[in-house]
């Protein structure tokens, strides 16, 4: 299984897609994931894309996915769909094979809800259907990540993956993410693995809602505390999860997404180095 980083890693530093790339090249990634790209000044999103594909090529990275954001209750479905093809030709030029798509941050005011997603889901489904279907047509397959709070619990994704019922379109497993709804990683992946198309890694910290928050934390859905962490250093059972993506039969990319205190610089190549010890166990 070949190991990659999320351009979101590097975020802290603010620099730019291409020294991303750079950046994951010296640190031994055999690729990059982008969570959107971010053209320079004068160069529109396809051009900058295919500038990007063509800077991989001569690095000898590959970009292993492309990551946006995306909202199908919140905006017009019909007019997000539209946006999200164009996405599609961006993936496209950058040269991947699948691309993530958020499904919806919740309806407003309704976020941490644990009720109501049954009356979205019909919505939610015709948006992801044919975003794939146009996905499909350029050899992209497409999946949403257990990502946003509303969308973060596997039963909602998993009754996402059937309502849509398209084998073009699957989930972005983020093993660390299903924390943010307060639901075990462990049991939560067994779920998702079922439908995985990605894999991301990541780790965090936790701290009981009994007590204070401190600072640099965030909120769960029922008002735990959780910080990004080395992957390794936080409550994430990794090494287990990791297992049941590998005894799964997926062999496609695990990619790093790192989103602690800690510089990148630092805190990435120590996940990295983690990873790469449980993947060979």
């Amino acid at each position: 299984m070949k190991v990659s980083v999320s351009s979101y890693s590097y975020s802290a530093l603010g620099t730019s897609d291409a020294e991303r790339m750079k950046l994951a090249k010296e640190m031994g990634f055999d690729g990059i994931e982008y969570a959107e790209i971010n053209p320079p000044e004068g160069v529109d999103k396809l051009t900058h894309a295919k500038n990007l594909s063509t800077l991989a090529k001569e690095l000898g990275i590959e970009i292993t996915n492309y990551a946006i954001g995306a909202d199908f209750i919140n905006k017009d479905v019909d007019t997000e769909i539209e946006r999200l093809k164009k996405e599609v030709d961006v993936a496209e030029a950058l040269g991947v094979k699948t691309m993530r798509h958020d499904a919806t941050g919740g309806p407003d005011g309704e976020r941490h809800s644990l009720t109501g997603f049954e009356k979205y889901l019909p919505t939610l489904a015709k948006g992801c259907k044919a975003v794939t279907e146009y996905a499909k047509t350029k050899g992209i397959k497409t999946s949403v990540e257990n990502h946003g709070i509303y969308c973060q619990q596997s039963d909602r994704l998993e009754a996402l993956m059937i309502a849509v019922d398209d084998e073009n379109f699957g989930w972005l497993v983020d093993i660390g993410n299903f924390m943010c709804a307060d639901q075990q990683s462990l049991d939560a992946v067994k779920v998702g693995v079922k439908y995985i198309v990605c894999a991301h890694v990541k780790d965090f910290y936790f701290i009981d809602k009994s007590q204070p928050k401190p600072d640099g934390y965030f909120d769960t859905r029922d008002g735990n505390h959780l910080c990004g962490s080395v992957l390794g250093d936080g409550v994430v059972p990794v090494k287990e999860c990791v297992d049941v993506i590998k005894s799964s039969g997926y062999d496609g990319w695990i990619t790093l997404e790192y989103e602690g205190k800690e510089t990148p610089l630092t805190g990435v190549p120590k996940g990295f180095t983690y990873l790469k010890s449980i993947l060979n166990d």
